[in-house]
């Protein structure tokens, strides 16, 4: 069977493990050998791996007359790390505050019915939420292999929003319910004139 090859964040960590392991500094030559024949990283992709490096600011470089140079060392990849993993942090608290002042604007609305158009403007709001809270799962995934400590922190933060998520969905299910029972409305009728997704479910 054919091997598979390695994946876009796998040769990124490997790379990384050239400037740690060494400690040294290269030219992008010296990387194109080194890498295809000590971490299987094949040499076309090489130059676009360690550019990745630079952009995300976990690997240094500078031109020394005719040549650009390069260069990474743990302590300052850690820090670039933790300092993207707390930005990462504050935008999910910020995502969780959001939640639960709407989830209190639910309750609010609990009362009469006659607003739909602030339930409209909630149901925008909160699919726009967790259009975030995918963007901010992707982010962390990038920074997995890199500090697994503050990773499980970022995802214990994750299960306290997509709980506060789920609280939300909750009270619209409750909402729907009532609205059935007090007025004999249909199912899709309520999810029609409130823009209640067909699809709506809870987050696993």
């Amino acid at each position: 069977s054919k091997k598979k090859g390695l994946s876009f964040e796998e040769k990124r960590a490997r790379m990384m493990e050239i400037f740690f392991e060494t400690k040294d500094v290269f030219q992008l030559k010296d990387i194109e050998k080194i890498a295809p024949k000590e971490k299987g990283i094949t040499s076309m992709s090489v130059k676009e791996i360690l550019q990745s490096l630079v952009d995300d600011g976990m690997v240094d470089t500078d031109r020394i007359g005719t040549s650009n140079y390069f260069w990474a060392f743990p302590s300052k990849a850690l820090h670039a790390r933790k300092r993207k993993l707390e930005e990462l942090e504050s935008q999910f608290a910020e995502s969780s505050q959001k939640k639960e002042a709407l989830q209190k604007s639910i309750e609010k609305s609990k009362i009469g019915r006659e607003d739909t158009a602030e339930r409209a403007a909630l149901m925008e709001e909160l699919a726009a939420l967790r259009r975030k809270k995918e963007q901010l799962e992707a982010e962390i995934d990038k920074y997995r292999e890199c500090d697994p400590d503050v990773v499980e922190e970022m995802r214990q933060t994750n299960k306290v929003a997509k709980e506060a998520a789920n609280r939300w969905t909750d009270n619209i299910f409750s909402i729907k319910s009532w609205a059935k029972r007090k007025f004999g409305f249909e199912e899709s009728r309520i999810d029609k004139g409130f823009g209640i997704p067909e699809d709506l479910d809870y987050i696993d």
